[in-house]
């Protein structure tokens, strides 16, 4: 691809990841809000302090909330266009809406669902403050290993591909993939700090709250990227093949 495709992409993925964030957005306030307010609930009525708030829960719930989920979303539309333009006729013979939609599929997978598995989203209330430090680096190092593996699976699949067939060599591929991830998990430090009394159903149907928000944003994303990058690709060719027809001979 030359720099004007690769740039009508970027902007393409950062518009694609704007509107994918407006979607996530409808789904964090609707699912995830009520929980927070629940979590902060308990945070209180179990706390004999009671700190200044410098930012009120109403600015945060709202506008806080909108700033960081649209950010979060162009973001990673760029960076998910960029990857986009790697992967496109390198991952195997598949067309721009299908490898937008794997692209999104292997990161929400890679980095999120991953390092999710291993350390799950926390409300508020749910955690020991002196431990963020350690818990933070540690779901960032889950974070990057999903995602160097996700690669590392891909390229072992394509030079198994040639040996194998590529089904056998996706197969392949994917369990050594899982295997890893496994080893990861195993070799890690777990992190447990709910407490005690703390409702299970709450912290259930945040981490799961968290999650729709994800899937939500990267099916909006794959979806809508997808679309908008098959114009770019497909238009590329016709006007190579418009500019040869009118060189004079």
């Amino acid at each position: 691809m030359n720099s004007l495709t690769v740039r009508t992409l970027l902007v393409r993925g950062m518009l694609a990841g704007l509107a994918a964030g407006v979607l996530a957005l409808l789904v964090a306030y609707v699912l995830g809000e009520p929980r927070i307010d629940a979590a902060i609930a308990f945070e209180e009525a179990h706390s004999h302090e009671h700190e200044m708030e410098v930012v009120s829960r109403g600015l945060q719930s709202t506008a806080g909330l909108a700033t960081g989920v649209l950010v979060y979303g162009v973001a990673l539309g760029g960076i998910a266009a960029l990857a986009f333009c790697f992967a496109l006729g390198r991952i195997g013979r598949f067309g721009a809406r299908a490898t937008a939609l794997l692209l999104s599929g292997a990161a929400l997978v890679a980095g999120y669902v991953v390092p999710f598995l291993k350390y799950p989203a926390n409300p508020p209330s749910v955690g020991d403050p002196d431990t963020i430090g350690k818990r933070t680096a540690l779901y960032f190092l889950m974070m990057l290993l999903g995602l160097l593996l996700a690669v590392a699976a891909t390229i072992l699949g394509r030079r198994l591909a040639p040996k194998l067939g590529n089904w056998y060599a996706t197969v392949a591929a994917v369990a050594a993939f899982v295997v890893a991830i496994g080893l990861a998990y195993a070799f890690l430090p777990a992190v447990n700090e709910v407490p005690a009394d703390f409702s299970a159903t709450l912290l259930w149907q945040f981490r799961l709250s968290a999650l729709a928000v994800q899937l939500v944003l990267w099916a909006a994303f794959g979806l809508l990227f997808g679309q908008l990058a098959e114009r770019v690709v497909t238009a590329r060719p016709a006007a190579e093949r418009a500019g040869a027809v009118s060189v004079p001979s």
